[in-house]
């Protein structure tokens, strides 16, 4: 072997060796842009992902706020409906306090007071119905008037027992079988 072939031969072992590091390198490259390429699809994926659900958890939170803002809207149109119908019926009521019938409307309201109270009951009522209860209870009236839209309010003489037959309290306490009504 002469020294020409020899160096022939490691420049042609040093060429092959050379083109195995550099195709290995090019192989290593492409496995790492591969796995970057990869990556980067798989953060896309995810990041859409995360978008979607963030755009459904917004939409959802945005739905759940107008259905509770049409709820309430409704609630408020119930109240003012029902708050209507109440000062409707108290106008009626403040109207009936003027007629011939108001008189047989105490009348029947004493009955009830006396027969769950007793004979002893003491009666009272609005100012303006001092003159009617006068005359009609004779003298279980109690001449105190009371701030009330009409009716009366019977108690036992000790004031243990108390019935209030007034057109408010009869009024609030039908309120909330009315509202139960239009719920």
């Amino acid at each position: 072997m002469t020294l020409e072939t020899l160096v022939e031969e490691i420049r042609s072992r040093g060429e092959a060796e050379l083109r195995s590091v550099g195709e290995k390198r090019d192989a290593d490259l492409a496995k790492i842009a591969a796995g970057l390429e990869a990556r980067i699809s798989a953060i896309r994926v995810e990041a859409a992902r995360s978008v979607d659900a963030e755009v459904a958890r917004d939409r959802a939170q945005r739905i759940a706020s107008a259905h509770l803002a049409a709820r309430r809207l409704l609630y408020e149109a119930r109240e003012e409906r029902v708050d209507r119908g109440f000062e409707a019926t108290r106008q009626l009521l403040a109207q009936l306090t003027e007629t011939p019938e108001y008189a047989s409307v105490l009348r029947r309201m004493i009955a009830s007071a006396t027969s769950r109270l007793g004979r002893s009951v003491r009666l009272s009522g609005r100012a303006e119905d001092a003159a009617l209860l006068s005359r009609l209870a004779g003298k279980a009236f109690d001449e105190n008037p009371r701030p009330i839209a009409g009716g009366l309010i019977a108690e036992t003489p000790d004031g243990r027992r108390r019935l209030d037959l007034s057109f408010d309290e009869l009024l609030r306490q039908r309120a909330d079988a009315v509202r139960g009504l239009l719920g």
